[in-house]
């Protein structure tokens, strides 16, 4: 069985990489570069821990993002129009949003960033 690693960019020392060592009487290292395959944008459509965020559908369930979590129907508590802040992303664009009433868990489809003009 044949195995061929195939590098189209050159691995500068000091990135990010992982190294597997085989156990068999060969002493082999694979290198393998972890990056991301969507280009960059610069543009302020990008989440962050800390980006502000306005809601701009309630969403008919809200879950605190407390230790012990809190899931209920949404009776008015996020409206449209809040404003927030990023605290943390977690799994499947769900992200823990700082509101005026207190921390939840958002998913992503019900707000978007806020555009801060000076």
């Amino acid at each position: 069985m044949a195995f061929s690693l195939h590098c189209s960019t050159q691995i500068r020392p000091h990135s990010s990489i992982f190294q597997f060592k085989s156990s068999g009487a060969p002493r082999r290292i694979a290198v393998v570069r972890c990056e991301t395959s969507e280009p960059s944008s610069g543009g302020s459509s990008k989440l962050e821990v800390g980006s502000p965020v306005i809601v701009v559908e309630a969403p008919t369930m809200i879950k605190t993002a407390d230790s012990i979590s809190c899931l209920r129907v949404n009776s008015g508590l996020v409206k449209p129009g809040d404003v927030g802040r990023v605290v943390s992303r977690k799994p499947k664009d769900v992200w823990a949003v700082r509101l005026a009433i207190g921390t939840y868990l958002i998913d992503g489809k019900y707000f978007k960033p806020l555009v801060l003009e000076d």
